[in-house]
C-alpha cells in the first residue's frame, strides 16, 4: 500500500516533469520560431542588398558598399598570376582636353589575368568617355590594377578601373555623364556585353551628377539598373572570360565594402585606338 508521503511524493514528481515536458516544447517552438525569424531576415537582407546594388555602382571618393550574398562556396582561381608592375599612382586636376575623332571607330583592349577583353567603343554618344579612356590608357593608368568588385546577385558586373583596388580612387577628374537615353536600355536593363561607367550619382541630387571617373563596369547577364550609368562600349571578345570569373563567385572584403571576385582578376595592360 502506498503512504500518503509517498503518493504526494509521486505526485510532485510527475507534475516537475510535466513542467519539465512544457518548457521543453517551449524551448522547442521558440528554437524554431528563432530559424524562422532568422531565414526571413536573411532573406529580407539579400532582397535589401539587391535592391541597394541596383542603385548603388559607386566610383571614386564616395566608394562602393555592396553586401550582395557571397557564393556559397569557394571556387578553384580560374586565372593566372598578374604581369610584373605596380597599380598607377597618378592623378590630374582637370579632364584631358577633347581629342577623339568622333567620327571615327574606337576599341579598348583590356589584356587580363583571366583573359583578354575587347571593347568596341562609341566615341560619337560618348565623346568625353572615350576621350578620357584613350589618355588613360596612354598613361597606363589601369595597367596591373585589379576589378576590385563582382556583383554576382540582382545585378550581374564586373567592376574596374580603380588602380587602389578600393572602390573609392579616382584620376582626380570627373567626367560628364552621356548617352544616358541609349535606346539599348530598354526597360531600364543594361544588356549582357554593356559597358558602362560607374559614378557617386545618389539617385536624388543632381549635384551627384557628373561623377563618374575611372572606374567602369562590364554586364555579363542582363541587369536591370536605372539608366544613371553612361554606356560607352560593348564587348565584342572575352564574354567567356567574364563569364568564367562570374563563375568563381565572390567574397564580401570588410576592408572595403565590396565583394571582392575570388578570381585574381587584374588588368595587365589597357589599350584604346581606332579600329
Amino acid at each position: 500500500m502506498v503512504s500518503s508521503d509517498q503518493r504526494r511524493r509521486q505526485l510532485a514528481r510527475e507534475k516537475y516533469e510535466r513542467q519539465q515536458q512544457r518548457r521543453d516544447a517551449a524551448r522547442r517552438k521558440a528554437k524554431r520560431r528563432n530559424v524562422i525569424v532568422a531565414s526571413a531576415l536573411a532573406v529580407a537582407l539579400a532582397a535589401g542588398a539587391a535592391a541597394y546594388a541596383s542603385i548603388g555602382l559607386a566610383g571614386g571618393d564616395g566608394g562602393t558598399t555592396d553586401a550582395a550574398a557571397p557564393s556559397p562556396s569557394k571556387a578553384a582561381d580560374p586565372c593566372g598570376k598578374p604581369a610584373p608592375g605596380s597599380p598607377s599612382k597618378k592623378t590630374w586636376k582637370k579632364e584631358p582636353e577633347m581629342s577623339v575623332d568622333t567620327s571615327a571607330a574606337y576599341a579598348m583592349k583590356l589584356e587580363t589575368t583571366c583573359g583578354d577583353i575587347g571593347i568596341k567603343l562609341d566615341a560619337a554618344k560618348a565623346p568625353h568617355t572615350v576621350n578620357s579612356f584613350s589618355f588613360l590608357a596612354g598613361e597606363k593608368f589601369f595597367d596591373h590594377s585589379k576589378c576590385h568588385r563582382l556583383v554576382d546577385e540582382g545585378i550581374y558586373v564586373l567592376q574596374c578601373g580603380d588602380p587602389t583596388g578600393t572602390g573609392a580612387g579616382t584620376p582626380g577628374y570627373t567626367i560628364p555623364d552621356e548617352n544616358l537615353k541609349d535606346p539599348k536600355l530598354k526597360g531600364d536593363v543594361y544588356p549582357a556585353g554593356t559597358v558602362a561607367m560607374a559614378n557617386r550619382y545618389d539617385g536624388k541630387s543632381d549635384k551627384t551628377r557628373n561623377s563618374g571617373g575611372s572606374q567602369f563596369f562590364l554586364v555579363y547577364q542582363d541587369s536591370k539598373l536605372p539608366p544613371n550609368y553612361t554606356p560607352f562600349g560593348t564587348v565584342t571578345e572575352g564574354m567567356d572570360v567574364l563569364k568564367k570569373i562570374a563563375g568563381a563567385g565572390s567574397t564580401p572584403d570588410p576592408s572595403t565594402g565590396n565583394t571582392a571576385p575570388n578570381a585574381t582578376v587584374v588588368i595587365n595592360r589597357a589599350t584604346v585606338g581606332k579600329s
